[in-house]
């Protein structure tokens, strides 16, 4: 059974940085692409970044040089650092994986960690 455990999430100031972490259990982690998707309140779904298994990685554009994925093999966890965090990135984010790379869609999802931005 896949298993994906998101934790790090709390209540940031605006400027401030975060690490998320997501802890994977139940699949071949080094083969696998992992994806950081994430739910404002009252908003969809939305793809945040990517992982391939080979280290190469993808940003949405309003996180493109913010937020930074990085992957540890040997403990099979992937990890989103976020800097100078606005209040628009408040949201639970997911890990997961699955789906096209840049798509909010996924075969597996952990359960989340919530993130407020806010003074």
């Amino acid at each position: 059974e896949v298993q994906l455990v998101e934790s790090g999430g709390e209540l940031v100031q605006p400027g401030g940085s975060l690490r998320l972490s997501c802890a994977a259990s139940g699949l071949t982690f080094s083969d696998s692409n992992i994806k950081w998707v994430r739910q404002a309140p009252g908003k969809g779904l939305e793809w945040v970044t990517s992982i391939l298994s080979n280290g190469v990685t993808y940003y949405e554009d309003s996180v493109e040089g913010r937020f930074t994925i990085s992957r540890d093999n040997a403990n099979n966890t992937v990890y989103l650092q976020m800097n100078s965090l606005k209040p628009e990135d408040t949201a639970v984010y997911f890990c997961a994986t699955g789906g096209s790379l840049r798509s909010n869609k996924f075969f597996y999802r952990g359960q989340g960690t919530q993130v407020t931005v806010s003074s």
